[in-house]
């Protein structure tokens, strides 16, 4: 099966920042489109938050990427460590689209210092988290109703603790291509 792509090049222009500034942080953060994807610019500050993001539109109708297995990610990083956040519609009623914050599937991921690199992630990486915290509930990541794609340097990694790969200061990333992959 051919890999699908999710977004690329100018397929990213309604990606947005969300940064820490919406609970008192003060990282400042950007997104924006370039001939070669998606360039996330910002100034991380530890303190409040601690974290910069760029978030996709939400997919409307939700992405049914049920016939794949992994979404691969082709960046140039900065050595620092990010983090996947991946929101979908929870066929229980919604209930989980109730949690505040939301739910989110996350995993973390490294960067090299320099030049491009392909991470994969697959599905079964993914763990159930709210505002960086892991959930317990008994729940199940739905690849066939994906909502919204979201990437993140944040001082939390995906198991609520400190991320290792966290630095605050001058940040920058560029997001070439994400699809998903069997």
């Amino acid at each position: 099966m051919q890999p699908l792509e999710v977004a690329a090049g100018a397929s990213f222009d309604r990606w947005e920042p969300l940064n820490d500034t919406i609970m008192g942080g003060r990282s400042q953060g950007d997104c924006r489109v370039t001939p070669e994807g998606l360039l996330m610019e910002a100034v991380v500050e530890p303190e409040g938050g601690g974290f910069v993001s760029c978030r996709s539109p939400v997919f409307a109708p939700p992405l049914d990427l049920s016939a794949y297995g992994a979404l691969e990610l082709e960046l140039d990083g900065d050595g620092r460590r990010y983090k996947l956040a991946v929101a979908c519609r929870d066929g229980v009623a919604g209930l989980t689209e109730l949690i505040p914050g939301g739910l989110r599937w996350v995993a973390e991921f490294s960067t090299r210092s320099h030049g491009s690199s392909l991470v994969t992630i697959p599905f079964n990486r993914l763990s159930p988290s709210v505002r960086a915290t892991p959930v317990g509930l008994p729940v199940r990541f739905d690849p066939a109703r994906v909502t919204r794609l979201q990437i993140l340097h944040s001082k939390f990694g995906d198991r609520g603790g400190r991320n290792p790969g966290f630095r605050p200061g001058e940040l920058r990333f560029l997001i070439r291509s994400i699809r998903a992959v069997v």
